[in-house]
């Protein structure tokens, strides 16, 4: 089915930020770090957001209006339940967030078979186990669009990142071929790769480091800009790429990550 975007005849009309208005919208992994300000951005421009997330919506993300699903990415028929929670509780799925991830670190040899199974599981399969069960309400929608959440690790050499850059590598090219098999359908597919946020997660693992402080000061070192990126940086890009004002984006992966991957300064 081919279709004119609503989005499309939306684009020269002003919404005083409110582009997301009478839209739905899903973000996995969205309760804390940056799923929680996808969908605190979201909320904010329009949307009804449901949060689908392993843990307890916390007292900000309530207080933001966003309605927490129990939802855990590695059991299909927990994803499909939680995805039909939406649709029944907020009137339909317009626009997914695939956000939900973990991290990984070491080389190659340092990670066993179950470890890779479990973050590919989780990062990959959770990922498609989602956009799965989302389609047939996705083709319902006047404006539907995927996010996926991938990251400068997809596309630059990180050292003692094997694992978590293959699955990341993965999302990026999964992107690419959701955009194209669905692209006719009118479902909208994009990814946005975030360089090093600073997110709980990136806090937890700075507290397993011998020399936290000196570890924080590499960590921002290496991207360009001199500091870690913001969890709101990448909601507000998210937000550009799910947004029905941007109709003509699809297959797009835009970097948030303070020019890491394409910059070479000089020192």
């Amino acid at each position: 089915m081919t279709t004119t975007s609503d989005g499309a005849q939306r684009a020269g009309q002003d919404y005083a930020g409110q582009d997301f208005a009478g839209l739905v919208a899903a973000v996995t992994g969205g309760a804390s770090g940056i799923g929680l300000a996808v969908a605190r951005t979201l909320a904010a421009r329009g949307a009804r957001v449901a949060v689908l997330d392993i843990g307890d919506l916390t007292e900000e993300a309530a207080a933001a209006g966003l309605v927490g699903v129990r939802c855990d990415v590695t059991d299909d028929a927990s994803v499909r339940a939680a995805v039909a929670i939406v649709v029944e509780t907020l009137g339909g799925l317009d626009v997914v967030v695939a956000n939900a991830g973990i991290g990984a670190q070491g080389t190659v040899e340092e990670n066993d078979d179950a470890e890779w199974l479990r973050v590919l599981d989780l990062n990959v399969v959770g990922t498609a186990r989602t956009v799965r069960a989302a389609l047939p309400h996705l083709r319902a929608s006047r404006a539907p669009s995927v996010v996926v959440t991938a990251s400068v690790a997809s596309w630059a050499g990180l050292p003692r990142r094997a694992l978590y850059s293959a699955s990341k590598g993965a999302l990026l090219t999964l992107t690419l071929a959701m955009a194209a098999d669905h692209v006719r359908e009118g479902i909208r597919v994009n990814a946005v790769a975030p360089g090093t946020a600073d997110t709980p997660w990136v806090g937890r693992l700075l507290d397993t480091a011998p020399d936290p402080a000196a570890e924080r000061a590499a960590l921002e070192a290496r991207q360009p800009m001199g500091r870690l990126v913001s969890a709101e940086e990448v909601a507000h890009a998210v937000a550009y790429l799910a947004s029905p004002l941007s109709a003509s984006t699809t297959g797009t992966v835009l970097a948030v990550d303070g020019g890491m991957y394409g910059l070479r300064l000089p020192k």
